[in-house]
């Protein structure tokens, strides 16, 4: 690969440049597809629509690059949306910026500069290697920082990852568990957004005894779930519960009839629904409240993007060794082992293509924050990687 340097940061510059926030990504979609078209890749917009939530159309740039028959089929994701422009910013956020090994600019880490590391790879691919066994498809999609990641999930409804062998997600792995580059992420926990509904019984707030009292009720449940012992994961560690939102009330000079609170819930193995509803049952009856309540899970477009289900590759697959070799030869070490803590779109990659899934990326700082930045240098080593390991894996 020559001038990757060069390449990469004059396309990540020009992704940048483009504000694509999730549900507006259209013209960061047309400058991908020209962009890889304009290189011969074999590039097509994949289109979707989301009737029953969001009423979304969306597009995703994707690609298959075929060589013989009988070789591994590896996907390549990413992700060109971005979380809006947050406050405090002391460079233009769409105006990329070089200082030493740092490039700013919004998206930078999260996630332009895998995407772009991931385009490069392909370039050089299709340039270098001619005869070549196997497929590479490629999913460079839209809203995955949005509620459902419907772009990830679309490529799946729609079978454009059945019978894949494995796949990277170039998530910035690095910079996410804030661990020297190069770290492999062989994992992520899982999470749930559930809300709590309370009914209580309103009387007069001089006589609050006659009354049952939904926000009072509200607060020791919260309380109670703050003790929960949660469960440890090899792997992963163990998840978090954090209420993220709480309301409640009824007439005035009333106790409140009515509360509520809405909790996000990061799981590790073994917790999925179920588990959060036997979980919230046993809290409510230590805290001893006297309001009926329900536990009502989000709206969702289908069953499959219900939560997002954690998962784990083991460090003794094939791919996991391959990839660390891959590692090494371009960095000198191996990856350290992490494991991601929150989620993404390798969730659903991870628990519905049966294929392991590797997060793989650069690293950099305050992703969804001001002054986001990437270093250089660890996003030209993923992109190396990545086109090594295809060149290793699938060149005859």
């Amino acid at each position: 690969m020559k001038n990757v340097r060069e390449n990469i940061i004059k396309l990540l510059s020009d992704l940048i440049k483009i504000y694509s926030p999730y549900f507006e990504e259209d013209e960061i979609m047309e400058f991908t597809y020209n962009w890889l078209k304009e290189r011969k890749i074999p590039v097509k917009y994949h289109k979707y629509s989301e009737d029953k939530v969001t009423k979304f159309q969306g597009t995703n740039v994707v690609g298959n690059i075929k060589g013989q028959e009988g070789g591994l089929k590896i996907l390549l994701n990413g992700h060109l949306d971005t979380v809006t422009i947050s406050q405090g910013w002391t460079k233009d956020p769409l105006k990329p910026t070089i200082e030493g090994d740092r490039l700013f600019g919004l998206g930078a880490l999260d996630m332009k500069g895998g995407s772009a590391a991931i385009m490069i790879a392909l370039e050089a691919f299709v340039r270098n290697v001619k005869d070549f066994k196997g497929e590479i498809v490629y999913t460079l999609v839209s809203d995955e920082e949005g509620p459902y990641g419907l772009g990830t999930d679309a490529t799946i409804l729609d079978g454009l990852t059945e019978n894949i062998d494995f796949s990277i997600v170039a998530e910035p792995s690095s910079g996410f568990a804030d661990i020297e580059f190069p770290c492999l992420c062989l994992g992520a926990r899982g999470g749930y957004n559930y809300k709590v509904n309370l009914y209580g019984k309103s009387s007069h707030a001089a006589a609050p005894e006659f009354g049952i009292d939904a926000i009072l009720d509200g607060a020791k449940l919260i309380c109670e779930l703050g003790k929960v012992e949660l469960k440890q994961d090899p792997q992963l560690g163990k998840g978090s519960l954090v209420v993220i939102e709480t309301s409640g009330g009824g007439a005035a000079c009333s106790v409140a009839e009515k509360a509520s609170f809405t909790v996000f819930r990061h799981v590790v193995r073994g917790e999925d629904k179920e588990f959060l509803i036997k979980e919230v049952k046993e809290a409510a009856k230590k805290a001893n409240i006297k309001s009926e309540y329900t536990i009502e899970f989000r709206d969702v477009p289908h069953d499959g993007v219900d939560g997002f289900k954690p998962y784990t590759v083991d460090e003794e697959n094939p791919f996991t060794k391959e990839l660390q070799e891959t590692i090494k030869k371009v960095t000198g070490t191996y990856g350290t082992i992490a494991y991601f803590s929150s989620m993404g779109d390798f969730n659903y990659l991870g628990t519905r293509t049966d294929a392991p899934v590797f997060i793989f990326g650069p690293y950099g700082k305050n992703y969804h924050s001001p002054d986001e930045w990437v270093s250089i240098d660890s996003l030209v080593k993923t992109s190396q990687v990545i086109y090594d390991l295809l060149v290793k894996l699938l060149k005859v």
